[in-house]
């Protein structure tokens, strides 16, 4: 290959978690409107995978998109739903109470499951997804806030 001239580069594997529909998938509520005119009125969040000295760590955040704020994460070595589960413990105390986001996410098993719904509802957070493994959230829009 040296002879050739010729290289070779490794693609770093994107975390894809996607299962198929394991549970319910909300409609689209946000519709692209990337904008919100107050505090808590739109969150997103996805979890990304990052590979810190050579070990996978998962984060989960919410951002709000009145000012880009993260206004909760959590990162684990793991990609399970705890992880997901701490977040929104976090993301809930930070609503007022006449705070009602949207909450909107792609369509990850571990925002279709009954327990994630249930809390949202509890909250009276209203879910929103896009298409499977599309949210404004991803990899650079994390980093960059973080």
């Amino acid at each position: 290959m040296g002879e050739l001239r010729l290289k070779s580069y490794v693609r770093v594997k994107k975390y894809r978690a996607y299962k198929g529909e394991v549970g319910h998938v909300a409609p689209n509520v946000l519709a692209r409107r990337f904008d919100a005119a107050r505090p808590n009125d739109r969150w997103v969040t996805d979890v990304t995978q990052f590979n810190v000295g050579g070990e996978k760590l998962y984060l989960s955040p919410v951002l709000d998109l009145y000012n880009s704020e993260i206004v909760a994460y959590e990162i684990a070595r793991r990609a399970l739903f705890d992880m997901v589960g701490t977040m929104l413990k976090i993301a809930f105390s930070r609503l007022g109470p006449h705070d009602k986001p949207i909450l909107h996410s792609d369509q990850g098993w571990q925002y279709q499951m009954s327990v994630y719904r249930k809390a949202l509802q509890k909250h009276s957070v209203m879910q929103s997804m896009s298409r499977k493994g599309n949210c404004l959230v991803d990899n650079i829009t994390t980093a960059n806030h973080l």
